[in-house]
C-alpha cells in the first residue's frame, strides 16, 4: 500500500527527503560538478524533490557516472548517497543497481535491479540480474530469468547479453555442449559494428576452447579480435596464447598498423567475401560462409531450447 511506513513513494519517504541533506561521511563532490550535466530524463524525475535536495542528488549522480569506469566502488558510494536522499526515484535506484553490479556487490545489485523493474517497468536490466545470479552461484536462477517471455521483447543488445549469460550459466553447470549450442545463432556472423558482436564471438570461442575444439576456438578468437576495435575482450591475447605466441602490446606504435591482430585469410581458410573485421557496411545480412554449425534461430528464439541438454 502506497502510504504504509517505509514503502517507496510513501509519506515517510517524502518527509525524510524534506529533512535530507549532506553528511560528513558522504563522498565529496568532484570539483566542477554542478548537477547540470545530468541526463534530461533523470532531471525530470528530480523535479519532484525540493530544489536544494534535487541539486545535491544530481551532483552525486553525475559524480557516480564520472567514476563508473575508473573506480566503480566510489561510483557506488555516490549512488548510495543519492539513494539515501531520494530512494523513491527509479533513476536513482538504477544508478545504485548498476554501480553495485560493477563494484561486485551482487546481492545489493540484484535487489536494486528488482526495484528498478518494479518501479519503472524497465526490463532491459534482466541480463544483469541473471549475471548477478551467476555470480552468487545460482546458475539455475540465471537460466530461469533468461526464459522469461519478456526477454524476446528486449533490445537486440540486451538479448545478446542475455544469451551470453545463459551460455555462461550452462558452463557453470558443466553443460559446455549446451552452452555452445546456445551461442550458435545467426547474430554470430552478422555484419555490424554493434558493441555486442565481439563479446558474443568471444563467448563462443571461449566455450569452444573449453570443449577441446582448439582450432575452431582460434578462428573465433581471431574473428572476435577483428570486431573488437578497442581490445576490450582480450580476444587477440587469447588467440596468441593458443598459437603459442607471446602477445605484445603495440598501443604505442603507429596507428597505421591497424590489422596487426588479424590473421591472414588463407590461415583461417576464409575467402575474400568472409568477414574478418568490422570494416564493412552495417547490414542485417548474414555471411553464410562463416555461419557456425546450428540452425537459423535468432537470438530471440534461443531461451529454452537447450534446457535439458548436458555436456
Amino acid at each position: 500500500m502506497a502510504g504504509r511506513r517505509g514503502a517507496p513513494g510513501g509519506r515517510d519517504d517524502r518527509r525524510d527527503e524534506e529533512k535530507a541533506g549532506p553528511r560528513k561521511d558522504d563522498p565529496p563532490i568532484p570539483a566542477g560538478v554542478t548537477g547540470a550535466e545530468l541526463d534530461r530524463g533523470v532531471k525530470a524525475e528530480l523535479r519532484s524533490l525540493p530544489r536544494t535536495l534535487a541539486d545535491l542528488v544530481a551532483q552525486h549522480l553525475v559524480a557516480s557516472g564520472q567514476f563508473l569506469d575508473e573506480n566503480p566502488e566510489l561510483a557506488y558510494q555516490h549512488a548510495r548517497t543519492a539513494r539515501r536522499l531520494a530512494a523513491r526515484l527509479g533513476g536513482v535506484r538504477e544508478a545504485v543497481a548498476i554501480t553495485a553490479y560493477l563494484a561486485e556487490h551482487y546481492d545489493e545489485a540484484l535487489t536494486e535491479f528488482r526495484a528498478v523493474r518494479r518501479m519503472t517497468g524497465n526490463h532491459e536490466v534482466l541480463p544483469m540480474m541473471a549475471d548477478c545470479e551467476r555470480a552468487l552461484g545460482r546458475p539455475e536462477k540465471a537460466l530461469a530469468l533468461s526464459r522469461e517471455p519478456v526477454v524476446h521483447k528486449l533490445e537486440e543488445a540486451s538479448q545478446v547479453e542475455m544469451l551470453i549469460v545463459a551460455a555462461g550459466a550452462r558452463r557453470d553447470m558443466g553443460q559446455t555442449a549446451a552452452a555452445i549450442q546456445t551461442l550458435e545463432v545467426p547474430e554470430l556472423t552478422k555484419r555490424t559494428r554493434a558493441e555486442w558482436l565481439p563479446r558474443l564471438r568471444y563467448a563462443y570461442a571461449d566455450a569452444l576452447e573449453e570443449a577441446g575444439r582448439t582450432e575452431d576456438a582460434l578462428i573465433w578468437f581471431h574473428r572476435a579480435a577483428g570486431a573488437d576495435v578497442d581490445g576490450s575482450t582480450g580476444a587477440a591475447e587469447r588467440a596468441a596464447e593458443l598459437e603459442g605466441l607471446k602477445f605484445t602490446d603495440l598501443d604505442d606504435e603507429d596507428d597505421d598498423d591497424q590489422d596487426r591482430h588479424i590473421v591472414p585469410d588463407d590461415v583461417l581458410g576464409l575467402t575474400d567475401e568472409d568477414e574478418t573485421d568490422v570494416d564493412v557496411e552495417p547490414s542485417d545480412e548474414n555471411d553464410e560462409d562463416d555461419e557456425p554449425a546450428g540452425d537459423d534461430e535468432s537470438v530471440a528464439d534461443r531461451g529454452e531450447d537447450t534446457s535439458d541438454d548436458t555436456s
